[in-house]
């Protein structure tokens, strides 16, 4: 997902081409569930024997039920809004809410400290690596994201505190609910490739036509038994 500023360019000038090409056609909507599965084989799931021992009595496990932001999007290009709104991301409690953010490429993000304490926000990610400094709730940096991929973000000074921003190519995005429904509304009709994500497992691709003013269905099921086994 990783592109330079002149793949930017070409970018964006393949997403007007593409505006061009869908204008006047109508939009319909995607819409579906998304799951996570964990490992189903006694080796892995260690039910029982030894977590009961002093020794593994406190290992936590994941609970892939209670697994959230999964986001889903449409792939390809699509042309993006011209001056995306902005977006925020709270440092509250010493932690970044929310802690992801799929935002469209070319939106800026602020960083406003709610805390009492000061705060220290950087990333080290190639395509986006930025320092903010302390503060607390005297100024709001702002970080402009023009480049696609996924952006790590950390506090200097708290352990705990991660975020992540997806950077996409289209506003055709979202982020499943509690429910883990998802609707993607307004999305031009053709053919794409729609990207199921979770931070912690594989994604998923599936290919979905889109109906004009209408609702395609689809849902994914992500996890780690279709990895490649060593």
């Amino acid at each position: 997902m990783r592109c330079n500023h002149r793949d930017v360019k070409r970018f964006l000038f393949g997403a007007v081409l593409a505006l061009l090409s869908v204008a006047g056609s109508r939009a319909g909507s995607i819409s579906g569930t998304v799951s996570a599965q964990g490992p189903t084989t006694p080796a892995e799931t260690g039910g029982g024997g030894a977590y009961t021992s002093r020794r593994y009595k406190f290992v936590e496990k994941i609970d892939y039920e209670a697994l959230t932001d999964f986001v889903i999007n449409v792939e390809g290009l699509v042309a993006p809004p011209a001056g995306p709104a902005p977006r925020i991301i709270v440092q509250k409690d010493a932690t970044f809410e929310p802690h992801v953010l799929p935002i469209v490429v070319g939106t800026t993000v602020r960083w406003p400290n709610e805390d009492d304490i000061f705060h220290n926000v950087f990333s080290m990610t190639e395509t986006q690596d930025f320092n903010l400094g302390f503060y607390k709730k005297e100024k709001v940096p702002e970080v402009l994201f023009d480049k696609l991929g996924r952006v790590d973000v950390f506090c200097a000074i708290h352990t705990n505190m991660h975020c992540i921003i997806l950077v996409l190519p289209n506003p055709y995005f979202a982020v499943a609910d509690s429910r883990r429904h998802f609707v993607i509304k307004d999305v031009p009709a053709g053919t794409y490739r729609l990207r199921a994500w979770q931070e912690r497992l594989p994604p998923q691709v599936r290919e979905i036509t889109v109906k004009a003013d209408g609702d395609s269905h689809v849902d994914f099921v992500l996890g780690v038994a279709e990895l490649p086994k060593l």
